[in-house]
């Protein structure tokens, strides 16, 4: 079978519309980390307790599909290794999720709406995650204070008669080449 053949026959396999539950001894898992020769560290969604390891990618998926952090895949235990506890049997694709979470099955943890609910913050918008969070509060001293410190700077201006002569120093004192 030709390469190309083959990468068609792969592809053809993932989309079909196998939707069938997982089985008892099935997991569904995220994609945490590619660590290298078709070896993936993925996450449970087991609550209370996150579990990591790794898990392999069988060679019929090798070089004819991709995955990335954060995608789906439902895993089958295996029993010869101790590091590489699984086997990657199928791609998780979003329509997969869709019917897993009508169904049911899907994991709370990894829910969409559960991850929106946790970027909310009080007010109900999201939180930047490009900054750090810092506390405010909203008292009105804080804001009188603000206010006090405005008036003062627009004072210290009208007193400030003397600073002209001394920005003329600094430019006396620099030499022709500077100015």
């Amino acid at each position: 079978m030709s390469r190309v053949t083959k990468i068609k026959h792969v592809l053809k396999e993932q989309e079909a519309d196998d939707f069938d539950v997982p089985k008892e001894n099935q997991q569904i898992v995220r994609i945490v980390a590619s660590k290298g020769n078709n070896l993936h560290e993925v996450e449970t969604a087991q609550d209370g307790e996150e579990e990591r390891f790794l898990v392999s990618m069988p060679v019929k998926f090798r070089k004819n599909v991709w995955i990335k952090r954060g995608d789906y895949v439902l895993v089958e235990p295996i029993e010869e290794g101790n590091k590489v506890k699984a086997e990657i049997c199928r791609i998780l694709t979003p329509e997969h999720v869709k019917v897993f979470e009508k169904e049911g099955v899907w994991p709370r943890k990894f829910s969409k709406k559960r991850e929106l609910e946790e970027d909310l913050d009080e007010d109900g918008l999201f939180r930047n995650t490009n900054r750090k969070f810092l506390a405010q509060s909203s008292d009105d001293e804080d804001d009188e204070d603000e206010e006090d410190g405005e008036d003062e700077d627009e004072e210290e201006n009208t007193e400030g008669e003397d600073e002209a002569p001394r920005k003329t120093d600094c430019a006396q004192k620099l030499s022709p080449m500077d100015r």
